[in-house]
């Protein structure tokens, strides 16, 4: 069986202090290597402290909790929602679409720890 190919994604030292801060709060190892898009070595790497001495990053720099492929997909599906009022030509389509937009952005954002 063959090894597939290097994503070429790596951390740097910002994005590991926001892993800190990921573990900190309790977020999966899991969620935490799919928001990077990187493998759960990495983070493991990184909460050893293979990337050096670094300060978790706060609350208020962390993206939101929760599985992102969830998230993803949700999104996905209210864009496409977005589209079709759009598509519609409905004289309340702008409204419609500016709606469904600010729900779907309060959603990716909700923490789903």
């Amino acid at each position: 069986m063959s090894r597939g190919k290097p994503s070429g994604i790596s951390l740097d030292k910002d994005d590991v202090r926001i892993v800190l801060g990921m573990d900190a709060r309790g977020d999966r190892n899991h969620d935490i290597a799919a928001w990077f898009g990187v493998n759960q070595g990495r983070i493991a790497e990184a909460k050893n402290g293979e990337y050096g001495t670094l300060e978790a990053a706060p609350a208020d720099e962390l993206p939101p909790q929760g599985p992102p492929g969830v998230k993803g997909r949700k999104l996905r599906e209210r864009v496409q929602e977005a589209i079709n009022c759009i598509d519609s030509g409905a004289p309340d389509a702008l409204n419609k679409v500016k709606a469904v937009l600010q729900k779907s952005s309060e959603a990716y954002d909700a923490n789903e720890g």
